[in-house]
């Protein structure tokens, strides 16, 4: 049996940027990952992300507003505020970890306009922003010698007193289960877009956290929000 203060299920964008968070503020972390990280379905993301250009002093508010626009006032507001001003702090520390954003001649930021934004907000690395950002946080997962169970398949959450205290899985590569116990479980696994066809996500993209959710009795919302590409 294993044991860590916090696992974290899922090795993409999501999953390893909790794990480095956490393991910053001097947790024992460990990711599992039915893939190896860089493998992870966030590699096909290219666009970009949005955020308030805080090197030109934006207000956050601007974001908001379009982002709830953009989504037909279907979002979360709340959570639409909350990502909108943390966003821009956020963008730059990944920034100050290594990742090199596209810059215009002037060395400004954000360039392109996406995602039914008014302004030119979206940060970028050419067309491999996903993989560009994957593979540093990897490389700082390594640094901070993060706990990596490749190749692992969750199969169950294990519930006592009505919280999650680790899970059942199974190495890929060998067949063997395996316990693996942690005082917080976070899902970070992705969508479930190969349920549908046609589909240009990956074939891992298969729901396999939303179905460990709902199977140990955790209310899902907003299931019939798809993205099939990428």
């Amino acid at each position: 049996m294993y044991e860590h203060d916090v696992l974290i299920i899922g090795g993409g964008l999501a999953g390893l940027r909790a794990a480095v968070e956490v393991t910053r503020a001097g947790a024992d972390v460990a990711v599992i990952s039915k893939v190896h990280p860089v493998r992870s379905h966030s590699n096909a993301a290219q666009g970009g992300i949005n955020a308030p250009l805080t090197d030109r002093g934006e207000d956050w508010k601007g974001h908001a507003f379009d982002t709830i626009k953009g989504s037909d006032f279907l979002a979360d507001q709340d959570a639409v505020e909350v990502m909108s001003s943390e966003a821009g702090e956020a963008v730059l520390e990944l920034e100050r970890m290594g990742v090199i954003f596209s810059r215009d001649e002037n060395g400004k930021l954000g360039t392109r306009a996406f995602g039914g934004q008014k302004e030119a907000r979206t940060y970028f690395v050419g067309a491999i922003t996903g993989s560009a950002i994957l593979h540093v946080l990897f490389e700082q997962s390594l640094k901070l010698g993060l706990n990596v169970y490749e190749e692992w398949f969750v199969t169950k959450l294990i519930i006592e007193d009505g919280a999650c205290r680790g899970v059942v899985s199974i190495d890929l590569k060998t067949g063997e289960m395996h316990t693996i116990k942690a005082k917080a479980v976070i899902i970070a696994a992705g969508g479930a877009g190969r349920v549908f066809e046609p589909s240009t996500n990956a074939l891992i993209c298969t729901g396999d956290g939303l179905s460990l959710a709902y199977r140990a009795g955790v209310p899902l919302m907003d299931m019939e929000m798809i993205q099939y590409h990428p």
